[in-house]
């Protein structure tokens, strides 16, 4: 939200070897291309999803566990869909790509959202909330791509330079941890 928030919260040096690292080696084609897949994880796409998952468990005949699935598809997502907003008032970290990528270095680099807001990753967040249930909705045989994909989704954000990995480290934690008090608040499974 801005430079002003109570808790400024520097880069480790790993996180600025990391974006440095992606910054030298970042280009326009490949750029464009990680911002077309970011938009999956992106929280309007990911609250979207959900509810429209959500709604059809409610108009087709389904299990009962399908349904509860859905609900805690559906809690999970809205929550982690307004953590980010109210964690990003109490934290202030610049953006990788306002203090990494400048000038001609930028190669295709885009500006993503607001310059004082890196911590904590909202994809990584929305990614962590909805992976459990969605594994779980998935057909047996794709199950076990859920997780990696995701996460590579999530990761996308420090390619891009609107995150150092540990905001996104820090995104899928708080993420998982929402899924998991919806999922013990709404008596769903945990395999």
């Amino acid at each position: 939200m801005s430079r002003c928030a109570p808790i400024g919260l520097p880069p480790s040096r790993t996180d600025l070897a990391v974006a440095r690292f992606c910054a030298r080696r970042a280009f326009p084609t490949e750029e464009r291309a990680l911002r077309i897949a970011t938009v999956l994880a992106d929280e309007k796409t990911v609250v979207a999803g959900a509810l429209l998952y959500w709604a059809s468990t409610r108009v087709g005949a389904v299990t009962p566990r399908t349904r509860r699935e859905a609900d805690h598809m559906a809690c999970s997502v809205m929550v982690g869909s307004v953590l980010p907003h109210l964690l990003k008032h109490l934290f202030a970290r610049e953006r990788p790509n306002r203090t990494v990528a400048r000038g001609r270095s930028r190669r295709g680099i885009p500006l993503s959202g607001e310059a004082w807001d890196s911590f904590p990753s909202g994809h990584a967040i929305n990614v962590g909330a909805i992976a459990a249930p969605l594994a779980r909705s998935l057909p047996e045989s794709v199950r076990p791509a859920a997780w990696p994909v995701l996460t590579i989704l999530a990761a996308s954000r420090v390619l891009l330079l609107a995150h150092y990995p540990s905001d996104v480290a820090a995104g899928l934690a708080i993420g998982t941890l929402v899924e998991r008090i919806s999922a013990r608040l709404l008596g769903c499974s945990q395999d």
